[in-house]
């Protein structure tokens, strides 16, 4: 049966007559509704503080409480955006540069099957990546850097290409290169070999799109593909199932150990400070939620912070 559709007063009438959810300020309320959305704030994160069995909050939670983990969430997904970008730029032009010292400037080369790989399982994946391709070097019309190589050149060089592609995009063009580039380009980075590296773009474009779609991301989990194990998850003495890992794999700790791996140490120092700061900055706000417990929800062990005291 359907939901039926209530306006933003009857919203807060259900918070607090059905859910015995705490409003203190009816307009701060309104406005946040208003603003955000009942799906995207309340129904993104009331579950820390909502009882499973009854459906209502548990006692004195508040409508603020909602608001300060919604907000902490958009801080971590700012800050971690801001990282996978540099990863992202990083990406492209190890990709152009690797790519072209290979084989050369000209646009031909990357719409040509045989310089990608020449495994029979993925030729379906590589020709529909030469077909994105193709379409931003003879088509593309909403960059003008690109319009201007091929009206003046006759000719878009990977390097002026790769900055239209999405993160999604390169991370499939990276797993459809040959061994040659995939091995030169996983070697600018510290202990991840080719196939590695692959698993990390993978995983990583997902969380890019969390980030960059607004979606709830300190609680996320990956389902369909996870990082790949690495010394520090030993090193951190992270717990195990079996023989396999229970955090730093298909949640935000994966992201973390991942970007130890793969940004430059001085800039993994700063990204850690700034997480640190928001992870203190929002349990000094609420007491609804411990600092063990959003570590929790994060997939982050209580010693996280240990993560550069280890050598890669």
């Amino acid at each position: 049966m359907a939901k039926p559709y209530l306006n933003v007063s009857q919203q807060i009438t259900m918070l607090t007559s059905r859910k015995g959810l705490i409003i203190a300020d009816a307009k701060f309320a309104e406005k946040k509704l208003m603003n955000i959305g009942y799906f995207s704030l309340v129904g993104g994160y009331k579950e820390p503080f909502i009882n499973k069995m009854t459906r209502r909050y548990e006692k004195s939670t508040s409508f603020e409480d909602i608001v300060s983990l919604y907000d902490f969430d958009k801080a971590l997904r700012e800050l971690t955006l801001s990282y996978l970008f540099q990863v992202e730029q990083k990406i492209g032009q190890l990709i152009s540069d690797k790519f072209c010292a290979h084989y050369g400037e000209q646009q031909y080369f990357y719409l040509s099957s045989a310089c990608y790989t020449s495994d029979p399982k993925k030729s379906v994946a590589v020709s529909k990546l030469i077909r994105i391709l193709d379409k931003i070097a003879n088509q593309d019309t909403d960059h003008a850097y690109i319009v201007h190589q091929r009206i003046t050149h006759g000719n878009v060089p990977l390097w002026v290409t790769k900055n239209a592609m999405t993160f999604g995009q390169l991370s499939k063009m990276y797993s459809l290169l040959r061994y040659q580039e995939q091995s030169a380009i996983s070697k600018e980075f510290s202990n991840v070999n080719e196939k590695e590296l692959a698993r990390y773009l993978n995983a990583l474009t997902f969380f890019r799109n969390i980030c960059a779609h607004s979606e709830r991301l300190y609680c996320h989990r990956l389902i369909q593909q996870d990082f790949p194990d690495k010394p520090l998850h030993a090193k951190l003495g992270l717990p195990k199932k079996g023989n396999q890992y229970i955090q730093g794999k298909r949640d935000y700790f994966g992201l973390v150990i991942a970007l130890r791996y793969l940004l430059p140490r001085e800039e993994f120092l700063i990204y850690k400070q700034l997480l640190w700061k928001l992870i203190v900055s929002f349990t000094r706000k609420t007491s609804r939620i411990t600092k063990a417990e959003l570590l929790g929800y994060m997939g982050m062990p209580a010693n996280w912070e240990s993560i550069t005291r280890y050598r890669l």
